[in-house]
């Protein structure tokens, strides 16, 4: 069996359609930190932005890439949750909503009881709940 670290950074990479209106949602509306960025001259060919909060073991790469984000469109289950442990401030989803996001409902009913969901620019699904997590607290 493979071992990894518990706290082993985490990156998850997501084709976008357009990066600066990626930016504007992610940085502008839900207030992540840009990391990293690139122009389309690094290996690869892609224009890259690195999102995400100081000190988090993980992060979201945006990879400017129209036709992979076209081909391969999320589905309802294709959720990115952030666990607030606490109310949902209105003004953090009217910032998201006024930078390009959209208040939808989601499939599973869970998440409508347990938070806001929000669709971001591209399509996928960013869920703001309420709940606490930990791995250990079951």
């Amino acid at each position: 069996m493979t071992s990894f670290r518990a706290d082993a950074p985490l990156r998850v990479a997501r084709p976008t359609r357009n990066i600066a209106a990626a930016e504007r949602f992610w940085v502008e509306g839900i207030g992540m930190h840009i990391q990293w960025r690139t122009d389309n001259t690094t290996s690869g060919g892609h224009e890259l932005l690195m999102i995400g909060l100081p000190g988090a073991a993980w992060h979201l790469e945006l990879v400017a890439d129209p036709h992979a984000a076209i081909a391969n469109p999320p589905g309802p289950e294709d959720l990115l949750v952030l666990y607030l442990a606490g109310a949902i401030p209105a003004e953090l989803v009217n910032r998201a909503v006024s930078c390009g996001g959209t208040v939808v409902e989601p499939r599973n009913p869970y998440w409508a009881r347990w938070g806001v969901t929000l669709r971001d620019p591209d399509g996928y699904l960013l869920v703001l709940c309420t709940r606490d997590w930990r791995p250990d607290a079951r």
